[in-house]
């Protein structure tokens, strides 16, 4: 298991490089730091005592490093629009947008899972077709306009939710959250369902094409033939064998939900990451944009480790084949 976790950190430093030279890049060639904090009246010893103290004097290289170390030690200098360190803005915008990207995959399981899990059994079924129309219509739709459209319905027309912000929110440390208040639980059912139903579509059709699959094999054929029961059947043994994918579908739907919750945010005003960055772009904030696509790599790297492991749990045959490796 050590080795198993060592090899795939080892691979995911190469993309962190690679990353951080395109958020690098970002500083050389978008924009001019220095016109834009030094503003439009300024004079040559300013700006040549602005560029020593940035270290664009360096030589590119030198500069890259720099950047990597400074990075390591969460550290990304100061915001060009709001003079306030990256950090700290990012601190206090991650709990808002983790706490939707956490909302929304919840939604994302709890509704997909099983709605594969009865297209796959009951696929004749009304509801079945019900479900299938359903899905079609959350891949089709942009997230935009679903959530334009719950804005609209739920909102508008019936008042029941709030269609921008977060709501009342409850500090614990630098940690804010919106779950243990009554208008931060109604602040999140229209971001999250608006954020997690692409995902859920998705998640359902994988499921249901999963057991479609997994009803047709030998092994389930022959359960049948020693009198299991159905239930035992489908869910003993077919939905186990269904979720080894799922897992790795969902984890990696889990960093995507994250890193584009940028349109969901926006479009419901959310004061997270994602509102952030789509500012800092507009402003062309570099340092933001930079420590934004940084963190954003590093989620997924971590979901990818974690979504490796639960695979090596779930599925017996790569303890196996590691364990017949390490043998020769």
């Amino acid at each position: 298991m050590a080795a198993f976790i060592l090899s795939r950190i080892l691979q995911a430093i190469p993309v962190m490089l690679v990353v951080a030279l395109i958020s690098f890049a970002m500083f050389a060639y978008v924009g001019d730091p220095v016109a834009i904090m030094l503003g439009q009246d300024f004079t040559e010893a300013q700006r040549l005592q602005l560029v020593h103290d940035l270290g664009l004097d360096q030589p590119f290289f030198v500069q890259f490093a720099t950047f990597v170390g400074h990075a390591l030690q969460g550290e990304f200098g100061l915001s060009y629009r709001l003079s306030r360190p990256v950090a700290e803005l990012i601190a206090e915008r991650a709990p808002a947008t983790l706490e939707l990207a956490f909302c929304a995959a919840l939604v994302a399981l709890l509704v997909g899972v099983p709605m594969g899990v009865y297209t796959g059994l009951y696929r004749n079924s009304w509801l079945s077709r019900a479900f299938l129309t359903f899905s079609l219509i959350g891949v089709s739709l942009p997230t935009f306009l679903i959530g334009i459209l719950l804005i609209l319905i739920f909102s508008v027309w019936l008042g029941w939710l709030p269609s921008f912000g977060r709501g009342e929110v409850v500090r614990i440390g630098w940690w804010s959250t919106g779950l243990l208040t009554l208008s931060g639980l109604k602040a999140l059912v229209l971001p999250s369902i608006t954020l997690g139903m692409f995902q859920l579509t998705l998640i359902m059709r994988l499921v249901r094409a999963e057991m479609l699959e997994v009803l047709r094999t030998d092994y389930i054929k022959f359960a049948r033939a020693r009198g299991l029961s159905n239930r035992a059947i489908n869910f003993g043994h077919a939905l186990k064998n269904t979720l080894v994918p799922v897992i790795t579908i969902a984890g990696l739907q889990l960093g995507g939900i994250i890193a584009f919750a940028i349109v969901t945010e926006t479009v419901f005003q959310w004061p997270g990451m994602g509102l952030l960055f789509i500012q800092s772009v507009g402003a062309a904030d570099i340092p933001v944009m930079a420590a934004y696509l940084l963190l954003i790599a590093l989620v997924f790297v971590i979901i990818n480790l974690v979504v490796d492991l639960l695979y090596y749990l779930v599925d017996p045959r790569l303890r196996i084949g590691r364990g017949a490796a390490g043998g020769h």
